[in-house]
């Protein structure tokens, strides 16, 4: 008999990932998805540990499908049960952490077959001091156009909010070998760009003793994979080498999101980061001299407990000299298991308020100047599909480094799907720069 599932996923792109890499391996063991929870034999949450909010809401959700679905079976993966596998799950029927995801298939088909039988609790820990292997899922998206692969996993970091060493265990690498073959089955199955991720991409190859540009290099080489473009990386990791050998790479997309979280070096500190300010600026300025057009994006936690007004002030002072495209802003949230979120000096909700309120006011101006440099420019967009806006339609696509843009067009202009045209910008939005393709 066939069986039915639907998959709910919360979290990062690289929950995302493991998400398409599960969704594949249920499919291949004769799992039917359905988008109707309603129709499925089989629900599967995959959770997010980062804030408390993050596992409130997979909490919520399992007790909604639980009420919703009374019949079906239901499955908790994700980073939330890895990292507190002594919470109670009272709704899920299965559990299972990051680890071992591969075996989900396999325990929903024999709790398929045994309908009464007693919770299935199957979390198995991280070795303390690392040493697995690469996760054997298949982890890359299916857009058709853009690929999301990940090549690495876990964090040996330990900064002191953070509970994802915890979730995912230390830093391993996905075999170069491995790559090559992922690489080419993209490229096989009509993909044009390849988005590398990982938990700590920087250091893809801590384990194995190679590096993120000899990962880069390998899906470059794949003659119908034209643009590779890097996930979340850690400043401290992108030393002259490293950029010198990523700039060798043509294909290699100038935008890197490096994050930050405080510019200020008494906040960094209590952070447990591995760079200061000056550091940090010192990657960006190499970056920008052998990618002039790169576009540096980042995240910033505001309300550290401790941060005072002038600690914010140097990080405000911090952002607008960097002059960030883009800034992810997050309002500080103690995490139980974490040193932080014992710290005594907690900052009040309405002061981190305030203050992401601030931060977002110089985000909107960094973020105005890198969109208005695009106007009158003309640049290579790769089209990713047509969408519909307020009885509107254009193309949409993604500049080199990263810039969304929405493209007008009098013409149906078929075949542009998964192509790189030329698009001359007329004008910019709050998000994306609007363009038309360029007279030939």
């Amino acid at each position: 008999m066939n069986h039915s599932f639907k998959l709910m996923t919360f979290g990062c792109k690289v929950n995302q990932a493991d998400s398409t890499g599960l969704r594949l391996l249920m499919q291949q063991h004769g799992f039917a998805e359905t988008a109707n929870a309603a129709d499925a034999d089989c629900l599967i949450v995959n959770s997010c540990a980062v804030t408390a909010e993050s596992v409130r809401k997979a909490r919520q959700t399992l007790r909604s499908l639980r009420r919703r679905c009374p019949h079906a079976l239901l499955v908790l993966t994700g980073c939330w049960p890895q990292a507190f596998p002594t919470d109670t799950f009272e709704d899920a029927d299965i559990i299972v952490g990051t680890k071992e995801r591969e075996q989900i298939p396999v325990l929903a088909v024999q709790r398929l077959a045994q309908r009464d039988a007693a919770p299935c609790h199957a979390v198995v820990p991280y070795l303390p001091k690392g040493g697995e292997a690469f996760s054997p899922m298949v982890c890359a998206d299916t857009q058709r156009t853009r690929a999301f692969l990940k090549i690495q996993e876990g964090c040996n970091q330990f900064c002191s909010y953070c509970i994802i060493p915890y979730a995912r265990g230390r830093c391993r690498s996905m075999p170069l070998a491995r790559l090559a073959k992922e690489a080419e089955a993209l490229e096989q199955q009509g993909f044009r760009e390849i988005v590398l991720t990982g938990i700590n991409l920087g250091f893809f190859g801590l384990d194995t003793g190679e590096s993120l540009a000899d990962a880069v290099a390998v899906c470059a080489g794949r003659e119908g994979i034209v643009r590779v473009r890097l996930g979340s990386l850690e400043p401290e990791r992108m030393d002259a080498d490293m950029i010198r050998r990523l700039a060798a790479c043509e294909k290699l997309c100038p935008q890197f999101h490096l994050s930050l979280q405080s510019g200020c070096d008494a906040v960094l500190k209590r952070m447990n980061r591995r760079y200061t300010a000056a550091q940090y600026k010192a990657v960006t300025d190499a970056i920008r001299q052998v990618f002039p057009s790169a576009a540096i994006t980042t995240d910033i936690i505001v309300g550290f407990p401790g941060e005072t007004d002038e600690d914010f002030a140097e990080t405000l002072r911090f952002a607008e000299a960097i002059g960030f495209a883009k800034i992810h802003i997050f309002p500080y949230s103690p995490r139980e298991g974490t040193v932080a979120a014992s710290f005594a000096d907690q900052i009040s909700g309405s002061v981190k308020a305030k203050r992401a309120a601030m931060l977002a006011q110089v985000a909107e101006r960094c973020a105005r100047t890198h969109l208005s440099a695009y106007v009158g420019s003309t640049v290579p967009v790769l089209i990713e599909g047509r969408k519909q806006q307020n009885a509107q339609s254009f193309f949409q696509g993604h500049t080199p480094d990263g810039t969304l843009v929405k493209i007008f067009t009098e013409n149906d202009e078929k075949g542009l799907q998964n192509s790189v045209i030329c698009v001359t910008i007329e004008s910019y939005a709050d998000d994306c720069c609007i363009g038309r393709p360029a007279l030939k």
